[in-house]
C-alpha cells in the first residue's frame, strides 16, 4: 500500500495541520504546514478522521523556515539548525518553530476564531489580534521536565515509538515515551543555566523535574513523586529544593516557596502552587483586565483565583473581593500574597460546591451587581459553577481561558443564559506552541 499525497489545508488546535484523504476523512499531520503537499503514513484512523505521520514535504509553504532547536522535527533533512529529520527531532515540546512568529500570531487568533464558530455557534465571534510576546523565546519562568529510564530530563516525545497502528501519545510507562534533550529555547536564561547539570540514578524514585525561576536569580528545584520517602541528591548551593508528593511538601534545602514580580508587586508561589509560566504576558493580562472591567466596582468574585495574580490588583478597585480556590498550597500563598487588605475573603473549596452556596448572599438585588472573573483549567468552568455564576446575574463577566475548546463551549453556555460575548483578547503566553489564552468579556 501505498503512502499517501495530500495538501494541507490548515492548522488545527493541537499543534497538527489538517487535510483530506481521497475518502473525504479529516487527516490531522504534525510539523506540516497549511498549503504543503506531503507524503503522509497513517498511524491511527477511525471513521470520521485519522492521524499521520508526515513522512516528506514534497511542495514546502514559502513561510517554512528552520527551527532553533535541533529537537524540533524537520521533514526536510535540513542541516542549516533546526531537526535533522526522522529520529531526531520528536520532541513534543514545541509545535510552531518552523513557522515565523508573526505568523504563528495570526495561525491562533485563527484557530480561536474557528472553535467559537464550530463549538460555541457564533456566526461571528468578536476576536482581536492577539497581543504577542515581547521575547519569543526564553520566557518561561517554570518547566517541568520527565525523565528518560536511564534517568536524563526530556520531554515527552510528540511521535510515541511503537506499532504505527496506536494512538499518538499513547499513555505509557516512566522512560518509554520522553526523550532525552540537549537544549531547550523555552526556559527563562536562569533556569537554562542549571538544568543540564542536573543528573539522576536510573531508579530515582521521581516523577517529574520541575524548575522555578524568581525574583534576583532565585531557582527552585521541585521534584515529584508517589514515594513518601525523599530521593537522595547532591544539592545545589543556593537553591530551594522540595520533594513534592501528593499531599505533602518536603523542603529539602532553602524555602517552600519562590517569590515572582508582577508589576513590581511580589508573590509568593509555593512548589505545589499554579502560576502564569510567562511573567511579562501575566503582567498584559493584568493590565487589559484593569482597562476593561468597569471599575472601580462594590463586588468583586475571582473563581479560581489560585495564589492570588488578578486579585491583588484587583482589591484595590472594590469594596469586597471573594476569591474562591481548591488547591490548599495556592490559598495559604493567596493569604499571604493579599494580606494588606482588610476587603478580602477567601474560601477554600471546588467551585462547584462554593458557588451556589454564595447565591442570594452577593449578587442579589439589595446589592450592587457584582464582577466576576474566571480563570479555570483546560477543562473549563463546571457546569454547577456557571449555572451558580448566572444566578449571581453578575454584570460582567471576565473569563480568562488556556483553551479554546472548552472556552467555546462555556461561551455558548453563558449566552443560552442571558450573556453578550463583547470581545475576546487573545494573548500569547506560549510561543512555539498551540497553546492559547485569552481573556474573554461578557456583559448581562
Amino acid at each position: 500500500m501505498t503512502d499517501p499525497v495530500i495538501t494541507l489545508d490548515k492548522l488545527a488546535y493541537g499543534g497538527d495541520a489538517m487535510g483530506r484523504l481521497s475518502d473525504g476523512r479529516a487527516v490531522f499531520v504534525p510539523y506540516g504546514l497549511p498549503g504543503e503537499k506531503v507524503r503522509i503514513r497513517l498511524v491511527h484512523e477511525k471513521k470520521n478522521f485519522a492521524r499521520a505521520e508526515l513522512l516528506e514535504v514534497l511542495e514546502p509553504s514559502p513561510e517554512r523556515i528552520a527551527a532553533k532547536c535541533k529537537h524540533f522535527f524537520s521533514p526536510l533533512h535540513d542541516t542549516e539548525g533546526g531537526g535533522e529529520g526522522p529520529g531526531e527531532g520528536f520532541c513534543g515540546g514545541c509545535h510552531y518553530q518552523n513557522l515565523p512568529y508573526e505568523a504563528q500570531l495570526k495561525a491562533k487568533t485563527e484557530i480561536l476564531r474557528d472553535q467559537l464558530q464550530r463549538i460555541g455557534k457564533i456566526e461571528n465571534p468578536p476576536v482581536r489580534p492577539m497581543v504577542g510576546c515581547p521575547n519569543p523565546w526564553n520566557y518561561r519562568n517554570h518547566v517541568q521536565f520527565h525523565l528518560t529510564e536511564d534517568g536524563k530530563l526530556g520531554f515527552v516525545s510528540a511521535l510515541t515509538p511503537g506499532p504505527l497502528s496506536s494512538p499518538k501519545g499513547a499513555p505509557r510507562g516512566r522512560g518509554e515515551s520522553v526523550m532525552a534533550i540537549t537544549e531547550c529555547h523555552l526556559p527563562e536564561k536562569t533556569i537554562n543555566a542549571l538544568w543540564p547539570q542536573l543528573e539522576f540514578e536510573a531508579d530515582a524514585p521521581i516523577d517529574r523535574v520541575s524548575l522555578r525561576a524568581g525574583v534576583d536569580d532565585d531557582l527552585m528545584l521541585i521534584l515529584e513523586s508517589v514515594e513518601l520517602e525523599a530521593p537522595e541528591l547532591e544539592l545545589e548551593a543556593g537553591i530551594s529544593v522540595v520533594h513534592l508528593t501528593e499531599n505533602d511538601a518536603l523542603v529539602m534545602a532553602g524555602e517552600d516557596y519562590i517569590v515572582v514580580q508582577v508589576l513590581e508587586r511580589n508573590f509568593r508561589v509555593s512548589a505545589g502552587s499554579f502560576f502564569q509560566v510567562n511573567t511579562v504576558m501575566a503582567e498584559k493580562m493584568v493590565e487589559h483586565l484593569l482597562n476593561k472591567l468597569p471599575l472601580p466596582v462594590k463586588t468583586i468574585l475571582d473563581v479560581y483565583c489560585g495564589a492570588g495574580l488578578f486579585s491583588a490588583f484587583l482589591a484595590p478597585k472594590c469594596e469586597r473581593l471573594i476569591g474562591v480556590e481548591s488547591s490548599p498550597s495556592a490559598c495559604e500563598d493567596f493569604a499571604v500574597n493579599l494580606d494588606a487588605f482588610d476587603n478580602v475573603e477567601l474560601y477554600e473549596g471546588a467551585a462547584e460546591d462554593v458557588i451556589p452556596a454564595l447565591v442570594g448572599r452577593i449578587g442579589n438585588p439589595l446589592h450592587e451587581q457584582p464582577i466576576v472573573l474566571v480563570d479555570p483549567p483546560r477543562s473549563g468552568v463546571d457546569k454547577h459553577a456557571l449555572d451558580g455564576i448566572r444566578q449571581l446575574a453578575p454584570k460582567v463577566i471576565a473569563y480568562v481561558s488556556c483553551d479554546p475548546s472548552t472556552l467555546a463551549r462555556d461561551v455558548a453556555r453563558l449566552i443560552t443564559g442571558g450573556y453578550r460575548l463583547v470581545e475576546v483578547t487573545p494573548f500569547d503566553l506560549f510561543p512555539q506552541t498551540y497553546h492559547i489564552e485569552s481573556i474573554a468579556i461578557f456583559e448581562k
